[in-house]
């Protein structure tokens, strides 16, 4: 008997602390009796994604909720665009109450178009707002032995992004020396505008200048201006093509090379995608002249960049191609450098 009595007691005791659990626990009850436990996060386009302990973030579509049920206030705007912050109830029959002190509002969950934590900003209207990102990134490598080697390489980069355009500003400089000559002194600053302004058109401007003292470059600068197109146009991943014209001008320091200062095209590429943590990025511009089409200069860019234990830090891996079809005497066309990069962000 008194085994009996433990054993029901025990069984009650668990019972109040399961039942205590799932009272300080958002619930999602879906069509066919299945229940979601665990702290609904966020609700848009048409999937409610819940965090849970045992299966981490779980995404449900909206039509196959008949009930939801919130254990502490979040922010709700339902399709009228009305905004209720507070406790959100559901009787099981596809009908949402959210209460607070000054009141209550009911409707159909089929009409709730987001949600997000309580007191905080509507995702829509943060979207639309612009803000500035910044980016700098750093390498250091060397070598002792047969060679000595030591090379450097820094960049900056901040960017104002809106909904219809992004401005950046750019800046790098690279330097290796080996054997203590140098291989490498190169640098850029730049300022890229593009604006959206129907779909997946745009139009962009672009400057860039610098020096490269290894291919006897002592200023060159780009400026270019022309249309843009999103070939692809998603989340997750966009391709975007340009076609614009430019002037270029490059001076050399040797007076047997003759300057290069001449109008001509701007062709440029690029492709951004991204995975569930990391991302892939690659860009191409080529601007041959008018005078020579033959005579032309192209950058190319690809990388991979994956996230660190602290999210504002990343690591860059990636290779870069700068060609100059007609260089001075003694040069190289092409050359190409493999980096690997420490990269923080922040905003």
């Amino acid at each position: 008997m008194k085994h009996t009595q433990l054993l029901r007691a025990f069984v009650a005791l668990w019972a109040a602390i399961l039942t205590a659990a799932i009272a300080s626990a958002d619930v999602v009850e879906i069509k066919g009796g299945a229940r979601i436990v665990g702290k609904v996060t966020k609700i848009d386009g048409g999937t409610i994604v819940v965090s849970t302990d045992y299966a981490g973030s779980i995404s449900i579509k909206q039509s196959e909720v008949v009930s939801i049920a919130t254990d502490a206030p979040v922010a709700v705007r339902f399709a009228n665009g009305t905004r209720v912050d507070g406790k959100v109830t559901g009787s099981g029959d596809g009908r949402v109450k959210v209460a607070n002190a000054e009141g209550e509002f009911t409707s159909d969950i089929s009409k709730v178009a987001a949600s997000w934590a309580a007191g905080g900003k509507d995702p829509a209207l943060a979207a639309l707002e612009r803000g500035w990102a910044y980016e700098a990134a750093m390498d250091l490598n060397g070598k002792e032995g047969n060679k000595s080697q030591l090379g450097t390489s820094a960049s900056v980069r901040a960017t104002l992004k809106g909904v219809a355009d992004t401005l950046q500003f750019y800046t790098s400089y690279d330097r290796q020396v080996t054997d203590n000559q140098k291989s490498a002194d190169q640098f850029k600053a730049g300022v890229d505008y593009t604006s959206n302004f129907a779909g997946k058109n745009s139009w962009y401007v672009r400057e860039e200048g610098g020096f490269d003292r290894i291919k006897d470059i002592e200023l060159y600068n780009v400026a270019a201006a022309g249309m843009g197109y999103d070939f692809i146009k998603a989340p997750k991943q966009s391709l975007t093509g340009r076609l614009g014209l430019s002037f270029r001008y490059e001076g050399y320091k040797r007076p047997a090379t003759p300057d290069v200062k001449s109008a001509g095209l701007d062709f440029g590429f690029a492709h951004r995608l991204e995975f569930k943590d990391s991302v892939l990025v690659n860009r191409l511009t080529v601007v041959p002249t008018f005078e020579d089409f033959a005579n032309y200069r192209a950058m190319h860019e690809s990388f991979f960049e994956i996230p660190m234990a602290n999210p504002n830090w990343k690591l860059r891996l990636g290779v870069a191609n700068d060609y100059n079809s007609e260089p001075p005497r003694g040069v190289e066309k092409m050359d190409t450098s493999y980096f690997t990069r420490l990269v923080l962000n922040w905003r």
